[in-house]
């Protein structure tokens, strides 16, 4: 038999039809600004500068990271592709940035149209949650790279700020509020820590139900990451918002101090208890012996994104929160002191 593409394991009709599925979902999430179809070399994005004084192009990428083994294990792949979108979406959005389009990378060993085609309507799905247009991406099937039914994810994400308005945290000063936004679940980090804990030293199956969460311990694992896009792009235009942290990698410890500037001396107080735990956190803790301090330097714990406000305008930020549907709490405040966060 004479080599080909094919039987070395890369099927390009296969790829070829895969786009054909995307492209139907990607048309879903254009906008008027998308000026291409799916399919040419490059995508092309018109900017619309209307209400910008000087604009500004904002940008991030992200993975899903281990999370991905939970969709593995469950066989369920259409809500990874909204944790995608989330991670990148939500850190421009600390900035003020309106997300304008998106682009993702896909890559397998051996290519499911089934399988990448779940994963992109996720994506897709994530754009439409985000107000922005899916208008490109990368299918990449490498052979013998990935091991079976696996693959990876990467996203990449391009917005809109207005210089003059940024939020770079320049305003925050003592006796400022902490509002937090809650969050879904553990949203796309501390997966190493949950699934060693769960998988390999508990031994569970992801199946098993567990009364506390209601529903089996891989469905909670696989709960999309809130977008907040929408709700803090209308908040912003009644009030005004010093800061925002992205409750990633490295939990509340890590990431809100981020926002403070460097020459800033502001400590950051969290009040715990001032927001309604999720049960997954206490099962992990719990099933763990884990310090409370671990868990808040590897979790959200409950809270995906943190606003700092001024104190008059704190009750009226969590009131229109709430209104748009979001679970707000003031869980904080800021004083003089170094850059940290205690909790008390």
């Amino acid at each position: 038999m004479p080599l080909t593409y094919k039987n070395s394991g890369v099927d390009i009709d296969k790829g070829n039809r895969l786009v054909d599925i995307i492209k139907p979902l990607a048309r879903a999430t254009f906008t008027k600004n998308v000026i291409n179809e799916i399919g040419s070399f490059g995508a092309f994005f018109e900017i619309d500068k209307a209400g910008y004084k000087n604009p500004v192009l904002v940008s991030s990428t992200d993975g899903v990271g281990t999370k991905l083994k939970i969709a593995f294990l469950m066989n369920k792949h259409n809500t990874v592709g909204i944790d995608l979108v989330a991670m990148s979406v939500n850190d421009i959005l600390t900035s003020g940035a309106r997300p304008l389009f998106f682009l993702d990378y896909f890559a397998t060993g051996q290519l499911s149209t089934k399988t990448a085609g779940a994963v992109i309507k996720g994506i897709a799905d994530g754009c439409k949650m985000a107000g922005c247009s899916l208008i490109g991406g990368e299918t990449a099937e490498m052979p013998g790279f990935y091991s079976k039914g696996e693959y990876d994810l990467a996203g990449f994400a391009v917005g809109l700020a207005d210089r003059g308005k940024i939020i770079n945290g320049s305003e925050i000063t003592n006796g400022d509020i902490l509002i937090g936004l809650s969050s879904s679940g553990l949203h796309s980090n501390g997966y190493s820590l949950a699934r060693k804990l769960f998988f390999d030293i508990k031994k569970y199956s992801p199946k098993k139900h567990i009364k506390n969460l209601g529903c089996s311990i891989g469905e909670e694992l696989l709960k999309p990451t809130k977008i907040y896009v929408k709700s803090v792009l209308k908040t912003l235009q009644h009030f005004n918002i010093k800061g925002i942290a992205h409750i990633t990698g490295g939990g509340i410890t890590e990431n809100l101090p981020r926002i403070v500037p460097g020459a800033k001396k502001l400590r950051l107080i969290i009040e715990r208890g001032s927001w309604k735990a999720l049960p997954i956190f206490n099962l992990i803790q719990t099933l763990g012996n884990i310090s409370e301090s671990e868990m808040y330097k590897t979790f959200n714990m409950g809270i995906g994104l943190i606003l700092v406000v001024n104190r008059a305008e704190a009750s009226g930020i969590v009131k229109k929160f709430n209104q748009l549907g979001e679970n707000a709490f003031i869980i904080g405040q800021v004083e003089k002191g170094p850059k940290e966060v205690r909790y008390i």
